[in-house]
Formats: structure tokens, C-alpha cells, sequence
């Protein structure tokens, strides 16, 4: 299993404003290109993501659902990998003073991912997901300094 934490220097209803941005998706999931809206209002339970995972010339097409959903707080997500399985992806985040901790946990869920997760495996996952973290404190302490932004607009992508 694989839990990671982050300080991040905003506070809850900022991270959650770039946790909510579904456009947003791709530029803090390490891998992720071309996101897009399948079903729902992003992140309301039910609500689901399509995109495409890329891992040096494997591309893998997947679909992530809403599973908990609580605004500031709680964003539970099911990412379904086709043929490897799903993984269950909680993310809290806790007011740390005028800051966020954000705490992220990814486990396998059902099918091979999990019977194929070893040590191994679960230091890969540790570096994306501190590389993960890091883009997304980066997204969210970066909305103060964006021209006219505000909590939950950020400026335009960049490149």
C-alpha cells in the first residue's frame, strides 16, 4: 500500500479548487495525457474521467470514477486500468493551520494489479507519487500568483 503526505501552503478550499478542475487532471497525474469528462459533474460521486496513461511506448486508455466525494475534505477515486485492474485512490486533505496536509493512499483494488504488487512495484509508486504531490502543491500555491486568479481559477496551461 502506498500512502504519501504533503504539506501544501494554501488552504483546503484552494487544493480542492485544482482537485475539482477535471481540466486540471493531466497536469498533476504523472502520465496522464489527454483527460477528458465521461460522465458526471467532476467530483461528484459517479462522476468519471477518460484518458490515456502513457508508460514509454505503452499507452493504456483508463477511466476514473468518483467513488466519495466530500468538498474541502475527502476525494475518493476508482482508476480502472482495463486488463491490469482498478486501484483505490483516497486523497484528505486536513487544514494544517493556514495550509493543507494533503494525505494520498493508492492500493489495488481487484484483478492482476494487485496479485503483480510487490516492494519493487511499490517504490515505483512511491517516486510517482511524490513527483505527483509535488506538481500538484506547485498547481495549487501557483493560483495566487496567476493574473485574475482566484481560488479555483488558474491560468491558462502552459506549452
Amino acid at each position: 500500500m502506498a500512502v504519501r503526505h504533503r504539506l501544501i501552503r494554501e488552504s483546503p478550499e484552494d487544493v480542492w479548487g485544482v482537485l475539482s478542475d477535471a481540466e486540471r487532471y493531466g497536469d498533476w497525474v504523472v502520465g496522464t495525457a489527454r483527460a477528458e469528462l465521461a460522465e458526471g459533474q467532476w467530483p461528484e460521486v459517479g462522476a468519471a474521467l477518460r484518458y490515456e496513461i502513457r508508460l514509454g511506448p505503452l499507452t493504456l486508455h483508463n477511466r476514473t470514477v468518483v467513488r466519495r466525494s466530500e468538498p474541502t475534505a475527502v476525494l475518493e477515486l476508482e482508476a480502472d486500468s482495463g486488463p491490469l485492474g482498478t486501484a483505490r485512490i483516497a486523497m484528505e486533505l486536513r487544514p494544517w493551520g493556514q495550509h493543507t496536509l494533503l494525505i494520498f493512499d493508492e492500493h489495488p483494488l481487484r484483478g492482476p494489479g494487485g496479485a503483480l504488487h510487490n516492494g519493487l512495484l511499490e517504490v515505483a509508486q512511491q517516486v510517482r507519487h511524490r513527483a505527483m504531490l509535488g506538481r500538484l502543491a506547485r498547481l495549487c500555491e501557483d493560483v495566487e500568483g496567476s493574473a485574475g486568479a482566484g481560488p479555483g481559477r488558474l491560468r491558462p496551461r502552459e506549452g
